[in-house]
């Protein structure tokens, strides 16, 4: 009775595949020792396929369904093996299942900046990352140039080389498109798909097919950053006389608020003028001869004394609005007015 037991276990009659957990793409059938019994069943789960290989080639392929196995499902083992019609006996083979379900999620990044030449900057150097999607689809491909006969394959094991080939066609199409960097983030949709499609062909190579590609984030590193946010907000404060302007008209209602009233603004604006007058000064030592902006005394003494009068008279229409005689909105009118001959 042992003995028989013993022979049962060598033939195999049921063969499937239950995924065990996410991440593996191809597992080779357990068949040490094993013969396959004519007519015995295999069951492809959908988001599944299998293949039977003989003797090293790729004989049938079977998508989702349940077969019984026999010369007739089995034509292209059956011609390799030189079967007839009437072959009954069992056999053996390589069995192999691929999951073909969309593998999710998948990260892609820069380890290190890359560097591309850049029409604003010159030469800088970027880091960008993103995530990407794709699902087996040639299951031939893929053990031929893949998997081949390794027990089991996993996202894992293609994770490096497929981030490897997105990162080299990243490299190549930023450093082709002339994009600048500044211009990066408000086109990241175009450059996913862009990038999507000039990927499209390397994953098809290995079986694969991309089904989406996105680029989350395109950034400079930390040094080169803050040196790109001290040149915007250098070309923020290049207009010094509507900068000055906006600083005096937000101070006026908080000066109102504080001890002194609107008249302690008189100072303030003499101390915005002078320091007007001093940058100006400046400009003309560091600025090469013929460029620099000529300092003029007499307007700017001139334009301290409109200050004043300007105060004096946003005072008195304040003291109004206080009586009640003027409203809020009709002072602010009259003050964005009475700013804007200030400049």
């Amino acid at each position: 009775m042992a003995l028989m037991d013993f022979i049962k276990k060598q033939f195999v009659d049921v063969i499937h595949w239950t995924e065990d957990g996410d991440g593996v793409l191809a597992m080779r059938y357990p068949m040490q020792d094993f013969e396959i019994q004519y007519g015995a069943q295999l069951t492809v789960r959908e988001s599944q396929m299998a293949i039977f290989v003989n003797e090293g080639q790729i004989a049938d392929v079977f998508g989702p369904g349940r077969y019984r196995l026999t010369t007739s499902t089995l034509p292209l083992l059956t011609n390799l093996k030189n079967w007839d019609k009437l072959f009954e006996s069992p056999f053996k083979s390589d069995v192999y299942f691929f999951s073909t379900r969309l593998q999710l999620d998948c990260k892609w990044g820069t380890p290190n900046p890359i560097t591309i030449r850049d029409k604003d900057f010159g030469m800088v150097r970027m880091r960008a990352f993103g995530i990407y999607s794709y699902q087996l689809s040639d299951v031939r491909k893929f053990h031929s140039e893949i998997s081949g006969t390794r027990a089991q394959y996993t996202v894992v094991d293609l994770d490096g080389q497929l981030r490897n080939l997105v990162i080299s066609s990243m490299t190549d199409l930023f450093g082709e498109s002339g994009l600048p960097f500044i211009d990066m983030a408000a086109n990241q949709d175009e450059l996913s798909r862009t990038l999507k499609g000039k990927l499209a062909s390397v994953f098809e190579r290995y079986g694969l097919t991309l089904d989406s590609f996105v680029v989350q984030n395109v950034s400079l590193p930390e040094e080169l950053q803050k040196i790109l946010d001290s040149r915007i907000g250098m070309n923020m404060l290049g207009d010094l006389g509507r900068y000055t302007q906006y600083q005096v008209a937000n101070s006026i209602p908080l000066a109102a608020q504080n001890e002194g009233g609107i008249a302690g603004i008189g100072a303030g604006l003499g101390a915005g003028l002078g320091i007007g007058q001093t940058m100006t000064a400046v400009m003309a030592q560091t600025m090469p001869a013929g460029t620099a902006p000529a300092v003029q005394p007499a307007a700017s003494a001139s334009a301290a004394g409109n200050a004043d009068e300007l105060v004096a008279t946003l005072e008195k229409l304040h003291g109004l609005v206080a009586k009640g005689i003027l409203s809020q909105a009709e002072f602010d009118a009259k003050k964005a007015e009475l700013l804007g001959k200030l400049v």
